[in-house]
């Protein structure tokens, strides 16, 4: 069974830096776009950055220049490096996949377990 696992969540000032990491798992066959989204309480879910399998990236304005996603295709591992970290940042963040597992012929759509980034003086 195909599964992504994240760690690296936790509590920083603001000002501080928090790296994300996010691995798949399982009977992999390829693995398309990666990204991570969060979502705080009381509001939706939102796409905060995303990479193509070729290595193509986007960001929510609000993040721009200040995070950073990248990808280790030979680990199967997506990265989220959040820097100068605000208050508004706080929220359960998770990281997406589009796999294709060994015995389909479809992209389907995984998620983490969810982590908890908190930015608090």
């Amino acid at each position: 069974q195909v599964q992504l696992v994240e760690s690296g969540g936790g509590l920083v000032q603001p000002g501080g830096s928090l790296r994300l990491s996010c691995t798949a798992s399982g009977r992999i066959f390829s693995i398309n776009d990666m990204g991570w989204y969060r979502q705080a309480p009381g509001k939706q879910r939102e796409l905060v950055a995303g990479i193509t399998s070729g290595g193509m990236t986007n960001y929510v304005v609000s993040v721009d220049g200040r995070f950073t996603i990248s990808r280790d295709n030979a680990k199967n591992t997506v990265t989220l490096q959040m820097n100068s970290l605000k208050p508004e940042d706080t929220a359960v963040y998770y990281c997406n996949a589009k796999i294709a597992p060994i015995g389909s012929v479809e992209w389907l759509d995984y998620w983490g377990q969810g982590t908890q980034v908190t930015v608090s003086s």
